[in-house]
């Protein structure tokens, strides 16, 4: 959805290697980060999965971008995205920063949890209030399958997973975040792209615009 917000150049978040991710705080606000795109004048929006405490100190909006999870901050994507400020939609206010009470979230939270667990395991879950979907293809898109993301959950080596659900495994309802039946999504090698829900009802409706969309892409993917 196009807006036509107000924004101001702002310093390009860059992560370094070592940062990795400390504590995350699933966006329940519905606040978006707007983008552009060098082929429009236009500003786009996206919602935000969650806030991220980098343990460098730096607080990022994240949002899933094709086949990753991005810091917003960082966007600068080969097919053109780069990252314009943040929106609340409630107040209509553009921000360049985390909100402050997220902000304290976080801290507080990572200063009361120290992480002194491995590399392997789960310091948190957080479901997907975004409606995240995963898109799956083993024949280079003649044909695929789309796949609700059920939750995202943070590792001790700070790496922030998609987890899906293998319903031949799910013994109970309603499946929670930490139960057997979730799969990370990035582990498959037939994952390719993450689409937010409203792109993944057009294809599931196969939408002319969405599959022509996604034609470009596959071949994208295929250079």
């Amino acid at each position: 959805m196009a807006r036509n917000a107000e924004v101001i150049d702002f310093r390009q978040h860059q992560k370094t290697a070592q940062s990795t991710i400390s504590r995350v705080i699933a966006e329940n606000d519905g606040i978006e980060m707007l983008y552009s795109n060098d082929n429009s004048d236009q500003i786009f929006s996206l919602k935000v999965l969650c806030w991220a405490l980098w343990d460098d100190g730096q607080i990022d909006g994240m949002v899933p971008w094709l086949n990753r999870l991005v810091p917003c901050r960082s966007l600068k994507d080969p097919l053109n995205g780069h990252w314009e400020g943040y929106l609340d939609p409630t107040t209509g206010q553009v921000l360049f920063e985390a909100p402050a009470y997220k902000s304290d979230f976080l801290k507080s939270s990572a200063h009361y949890y120290t992480n002194a667990a491995g590399p392997t395991a789960v310091i948190q879950e957080i479901p997907d209030m975004i409606g995240s979907h995963a898109v799956f293809t083993q024949d280079h898109f003649e044909t695929f399958t789309i796949q609700e993301v059920h939750s995202w959950r943070l590792y001790g080596d700070g790496s922030l997973l998609a987890m899906a659900i293998e319903e031949d495994d799910v013994h109970s309802t309603p499946v929670l975040p930490g139960d057997d039946c979730l799969f990370s999504v990035q582990h498959r090698k037939d994952f390719h792209y993450f689409f937010q829900h409203s792109i993944a009802n057009k294809l599931k409706a196969r939408d002319p615009d969405a599959l022509a969309a996604m034609a470009h892409l596959a071949t994208h993917s295929t250079q």
